[in-house]
């Protein structure tokens, strides 16, 4: 333990390096982030002093990288408000929904095609539903997206994801683990989870005449003390009664947006974002060995590619039912394809009830191969959208369309991001 700043410190430059090769060939900078992470770890050499296999200093950085995805979704919420969330509430929970529902179907019809057991087939489900918060929140952020009208269903999909995780988990863990689970606890988890965050959105609502005063403190130090100890406070407790953290740090965002501070807060919370949320992509690189990753090559690439056209239509059909635009139904497909944290966390429930050993490498590689991905066909959305169009012939709509560019156009352009790296 003598030389973990010296660690951290060339992880730090690391990411550095690779950060700036990224902007000289302008591409999206997660995927260089998890490549060099993958690049050292225990299978990596050990010069002397500098240490690449990152052994001792390994949970100081996944803690900082935890710490990267509450600044990420944090950051998202702070962007948005919980009153432009209410009011598209109605087109979330059917969007979410048919979300939930698509690549949930596709997932199951994948493991058992693959021939997998039931258990199994429940963890191939699991680790192709959920989408990386993390990696939407900064593809969102890089491609300053946040204020596209369909960046609301984003936002209330990885939201209403989280419900569906609460409830998914408690079930497969009973069936994983012990072999049993009950009707009770699993409506339990779900209500839980949902009255939680109902909760805190309307309470929030309900304070923010307090949070203004609160935050009216014209010291910077104190300032930044106060916000922090918010956020960390609300998705630490989040934890505790099985909610993302992450999902909490989104929450408190949509809260402080409706403050008069929002402002202020974005730009305290910047670096913090870009500098904690790089290390987070870099330690889920550090994660993944890549030697193991050849016996389930196959396997993953068929889960990629179903997944890749699962994510486009659910995105379509969730865009159009909340009367947005073929292009911006498009969007949201692509731009929530990324698979990431929840992925890895099944494949380790599945590994810890003894289930089929191929899960491990397999979760690794599909994560790897939607986590590079996903960025990159977010970025050229436009130019997929237009070749799936050719084929399709989407026809625009009439009615909402321009009620939705009307929304659109009342963001206020200070809500823009002005120094997006990506």
């Amino acid at each position: 333990m003598d030389h973990i700043v010296l660690q951290v410190g060339l992880a730090i430059t690391l990411i550095a390096a690779v950060g700036l090769l990224s902007t000289k060939i302008r591409t999206s900078v997660i995927p260089f982030y998890i490549l060099i992470g993958m690049a050292v770890g225990p299978h990596a050499p050990h010069f002397g002093y500098f240490d690449l296999t990152f052994i001792e200093s390994a949970p100081i950085i996944e803690f900082m990288g935890r710490i990267g995805v509450l600044f990420l979704l944090f950051y998202l919420g702070l962007e948005f408000s919980v009153g432009r969330l209410i009011k598209s509430g109605r087109s979330i929970a059917v969007g979410g929904t048919i979300y939930i529902m698509l690549n949930f179907t596709l997932g199951v019809l994948y493991g058992w095609i693959t021939g997998f057991e039931f258990l199994e087939i429940l963890i191939v489900a699991g680790i192709t539903t959920i989408s990386s918060s993390a990696i939407v929140a900064k593809v969102l952020v890089d491609l300053k997206r946040t204020a596209n009208p369909e960046t609301e269903m984003i936002l209330g999909i990885i939201m209403f994801e989280d419900v569906f995780l609460a409830v998914y988990i408690s079930v497969v863990s009973g069936l994983v683990l012990s072999g049993s689970t009950t009707l009770g606890g699993v409506l339990l988890s779900a209500g839980v989870a949902l009255g939680y965050m109902l909760l805190l959105i309307i309470v929030g609502r309900k304070i923010v005449p307090y949070l203004n005063r609160l935050l009216n403190i014209r010291s910077h130090e104190i300032f930044t003390l106060v916000v922090f100890s918010i956020l960390f406070l609300i998705a630490g407790f989040s934890e505790t009664i099985h909610v993302a953290e992450a999902i909490g740090a989104l929450l408190v965002g949509l809260v402080l947006a409706e403050t008069e501070h929002q402002n202020r807060i974005e730009r305290l919370v910047i670096p913090f974002r870009d500098f904690f949320g790089a290390i987070f992509f870099f330690s889920f690189g550090l994660s993944i060995d890549p030697y193991t990753l050849g016996q389930a090559a196959w396997l993953s690439i068929g889960a990629a590619i179903v997944t890749l056209i699962g994510n486009l239509a659910a995105g379509m059909w969730a865009g159009r039912t909340a009367g947005l635009s073929p292009k911006a139904s498009a969007n949201i497909g692509l731009t929530i394809v990324s698979r990431g944290e929840f992925s890895i966390i099944m494949a380790n429930l599945g590994r810890a009830g003894g289930l089929a050993a191929i899960l491990q490498p397999f979760s690794a590689l599909y994560v790897l191969i939607l986590a590079i991905l996903g960025p990159l066909l977010t970025k050229e959305s436009k130019a997929i959208y237009k070749l799936v169009d050719k084929v399709f012939k989407f026809k625009k709509p009439s009615g909402r369309r321009e009620e939705v560019k009307a929304q659109a156009k009342e963001v206020p352009s200070s809500r823009q991001i002005e120094d997006s790296n990506p």
